[in-house]
């Protein structure tokens, strides 16, 4: 059966594909996951900071420090910044990854399904020829009782 063949490499391939994209399905949720944490991460640290320093204020700062928190809290300001934009991109990435995802899946369950309908022909043909060997059987049977009686 010669479809058969190529079927079963589209399917392995596909297969092969969708294992594939899972995996970078995996990584592209880790890196998200990562991305958004540090960015959490670097909103708390600018909150500490800046609550430590509201805290040295009310007992009087002098203005180096103050500076120095300011410019601190500017440095923050654009590591958050930088973080955001790749929060942002983790999230494109891995929309992008899941959608590939579920192409790769629709692909493989196609070709299962194509599969399955090929399976159902060959039984369906497979049932036919034992069902005609099976008439043809006894119709010689019937044949050869008849003769044997006519005899």
């Amino acid at each position: 059966m010669p479809h058969k063949l190529p079927l079963a490499t589209l399917i392995e391939l596909a297969q092969s594909k969708t294992d594939e994209a899972t995996r970078r399905l995996g990584q592209l949720q880790n890196a998200h996951t990562s991305a958004a944490e540090k960015l959490e991460m670097l909103l708390q640290y600018r909150q500490e900071y800046i609550d430590q320093m509201n805290l040295q204020m009310r007992d009087g700062l002098p203005s180096a420090h103050l500076r120095n928190f300011q410019n601190f809290i500017g440095t923050l300001d654009k590591a958050i910044e930088q973080q955001r934009m790749l929060a942002l991109q983790a999230d494109t990435r891995l929309a992008h990854g899941r959608t590939d995802w579920q192409l790769s899946k629709r692909r493989l369950s196609s070709f299962d399904t194509l599969a399955d309908r090929v399976r159902q022909q060959d039984l369906l043909a497979m049932n036919k020829r034992d069902q005609r060997d099976s008439d043809e059987r006894s119709a010689r049977q019937f044949y050869l009782r008849s003769a044997t009686l006519a005899d």
